[in-house]
């Protein structure tokens, strides 16, 4: 069984996926992270495939792929990192990018990679739904790879209903329709778009992004949904703290406070 299936058939509800970018603060610390996000009860990791022109990222995302540019990473070396990860790590693996490295690389090839490092699944922003129906569904399926698609506060019940009848593994609830970054709180129209899409009882699990950063974020978006998803939170505190562990251990405080 896929690990993101028996995940949430495991745990119902307060899920938590962290959001790192491979290659940041340091081009080796890829294992070290999920390694430190294992041992400290994380749910889930998102492995962030640095790319030159992150749209729908905003500063410290972007920041994060700039430097882990310079330090030189790219998917072929991230796939070289990750090919000995099922020996330590037993949590969901997702991969994060934009369709343009992707691509590059090859999508079957992309797939293929993605199955033999033992990642379950796969985030590609700006990849258009009807172009992943038409021409790469059946590549991901054939991996084993669960193709998890964004909705926004702007997606219409028609198409949320239409992804989650082709889609498995979870939908991405993004927030807001603007760039990633922590937030202070949720105003009363986003936690109503959490209200409106847990009320349609969709199949797939629900995971709130995009602005999780404190204990009324996280709990804002759990209280509808399956979980959340924590990145910029994160990234800051990678490039702050001195090892990978303190920097989980301090995500889990800012998320109590």
């Amino acid at each position: 069984m896929n690990r993101i299936t028996r995940l949430f058939e495991n745990k119902k509800s307060s899920v938590l996926s962290v959001y790192f970018t491979a290659g940041y603060p340091h081009h080796a610390d890829t294992i070290p992270i999920l390694e430190a996000l294992e041992e400290n009860g994380i749910d889930m990791a998102e492995i962030g495939i640095p790319f030159s022109d992150p749209m729908a990222d905003g500063l410290v995302i972007q920041h994060s792929a700039e430097e882990a540019l310079r330090n030189g990473m790219s998917l072929r070396l991230l796939f070289e990192q990750l090919k000995d990860v099922r020996k330590t790590i037993r949590m969901p693996l997702i991969l994060m990018g934009y369709l343009n490295p992707i691509m590059q690389f090859g999508f079957s090839r992309f797939c293929q990679a993605c199955a033999e490092a033992g990642i379950d699944g796969m985030i590609i922003p700006d990849l258009p739904f009807a172009d992943y129906l038409a021409n790469y569904q059946s590549v991901a399926y054939q991996y084993g790879l669960k193709m998890i698609m964004l909705i926004t506060p702007e997606t219409s019940g028609e198409r949320i209903l239409l992804i989650d009848r082709h889609t498995e593994g979870f939908i991405y609830m993004v927030s807001s329709a603007s760039t990633t970054g922590a937030q202070q709180q949720f105003d009363e129209s986003k936690q109503a778009y959490f209200t409106r899409v847990a009320a349609m009882k969709l199949r797939n699990p629900l995971m709130v992004g995009f602005g999780i950063s404190n204990k009324a974020t996280l709990e804002a978006a759990s209280a509808r949904t399956n979980g959340a998803i924590v990145g910029s939170k994160f990234i800051q505190l990678l490039g702050e703290k001195n090892s990978p562990d303190e920097a989980v251990k301090g995500l889990l405080e800012a998320l109590q406070r």
